[in-house]
């Protein structure tokens, strides 16, 4: 179970709720699970799949580069195929046991055999008729018929509801042996309303109360003694007060420009909240070298929202994606943004608006992850401590009995009783 946004400042609450803490104390756990940069959604869900860092697995970022084009209009990295490496339920269908997945990211058009991919219609798109195009048809519409009225879109908390009642189902009728799942509740409610905020401690109540659902319908299924449960976050999330917009930095320098009534850029930010990455036209050293004058012209203001640019060396020991040379990393309290429209620094605060986002260096203080694997041969009341986001797919696959090649992480042998 990925618990989108569940970090270690959510630990002392949640850890305390009936369900999660008899998970905890039938297991193993740590509030010390780092992530891997940038911690953006679909980044660090392909690294949980494949135990390998962004630099091999080829998603760099929620979405492909699209210069100019508003964020709810952009294309994500819906399609398995994107990925470059194997993941983990390919190698549990190519040992021959089923597979299912629900709004796991990056899945659409996968092997996964009962799948429901995360994927959103765009444009004159039919959303129906992508998701069945891109998951399993039969099992979508059994789904769709089932539980289909208890979904309001993608407003929360329906959302995650349905794809909870989907999960007990799944696991009563068809018992996979890997089932992954994404629930998103928790994330959409630090972005609306802060990490902090009463509707954030609504969501922990409500997510432990999913998380009973799921417990329960593993024990109606027979199947409890044979049965791991991993819940875990991807990335923490911080309050935020401005917002930066990135490329009017590079418009002023004349990077990002207008021609026949068409922008075109020879610089440009594609920006992840907490970071963002310096795309420059193939060939442009000029054009490089004067983006960097302007970030560290900018820079001399010491409340100008930029921590860090790193430089390949750096980028190199995180494991980034080698996709571009420089990336920009926000102070806390500030976040990037790629668009165009208003003024260079938006005071959020002002402007009666809360918010919180990601994609921050996993390195900063308070922004770990929680993870819990409970059940079957995992040691009782475990702490792992120190682990990593590379490690949960090799620890699947020692679970599952199945061979997944040589990745980045470690199976966590320690957690095992036997």
């Amino acid at each position: 179970m990925s618990y989108d946004a569940f970090s270690e400042d959510n630990w002392d609450m949640a850890s305390r709720l009936p369900n999660l803490s008899k998970l905890i104390s039938q297991g193993a756990r740590s509030n010390r699970l780092r992530s891997v940069y940038p911690t953006l959604t679909y980044v660090v869900h392909t690294t949980i799949a494949t135990g390998v860092y962004p630099d091999k697995h080829g998603i760099h970022h929620n979405n492909p580069l699209q210069p100019f084009v508003q964020e709810e209009d952009q294309r994500w990295f819906w399609f398995r195929e994107a990925i470059r490496v194997p993941t983990i339920y390919d190698a549990v269908r190519k040992a021959g046991m089923s597979t299912a997945g629900l709004l796991w990211p990056v899945s659409g058009k996968s092997s996964i055999q009962y799948n429901i991919p995360e994927i959103r219609a765009l444009g004159s798109e039919n959303q129906a008729l992508k998701v069945l195009r891109s998951g399993s048809p039969v099992y979508c519409i059994r789904m769709e018929l089932k539980f289909g009225r208890i979904r309001q879109g993608i407003t929360q908390p329906y959302l995650d509801n349905f794809t909870a009642k989907c999960a007990v189902e799944t696991i009563k009728r068809n018992k996979p042996n890997l089932l992954m799942m994404h629930l998103i509740d928790l994330d959409d409610a630090k972005h609306l309303y802060g990490t902090d905020s009463d509707e954030v401690k609504q969501v922990i109540q409500r997510m432990d109360e999913r998380l009973g659902e799921i417990i329960q319908a593993v024990d109606d299924a027979g199947i409890k003694d044979d049965t791991v449960i991993m819940v875990l976050g991807d990335h923490g999330q911080f309050n935020v007060r401005y917002k930066l917009h990135l490329n009017h930095l590079l418009q002023a320098k004349g990077l990002i420009y207008e021609e026949d009534g068409v922008k075109k850029w020879r610089a440009y930010f594609q920006c992840g909240g907490g970071s963002a990455y310096l795309h420059v036209q193939p060939g442009d050293e000029e054009a490089e070298q004067l983006a960097l004058a302007a970030i560290e012209e900018y820079m001399k203001d010491k409340t100008s929202g930029i921590e860090s640019v790193y430089t390949r060396e750096k980028l190199d020991r995180l494991h980034a994606s080698p996709l571009t040379q420089v990336m920009l990393e926000a102070r806390r309290g500030y976040c990037f943004d790629e668009s165009l429209d208003g003024r260079l620094v938006v005071d959020l605060e002002a402007h009666g608006i809360r918010y919180a986002t990601h994609g921050y260096s996993p390195d900063k203080s308070g922004y770990r992850c929680n993870m819990v694997v409970s059940g079957g041969r995992i040691k009782k009341n475990y702490p792992i401590g120190e682990i990593e986001m590379v490690d949960i797919a090799p620890t699947m696959a020692r679970i599952l009995g199945v061979g997944f090649g040589q990745g980045d992480g470690r199976v966590l042998e320690e957690i095992f009783a036997d």
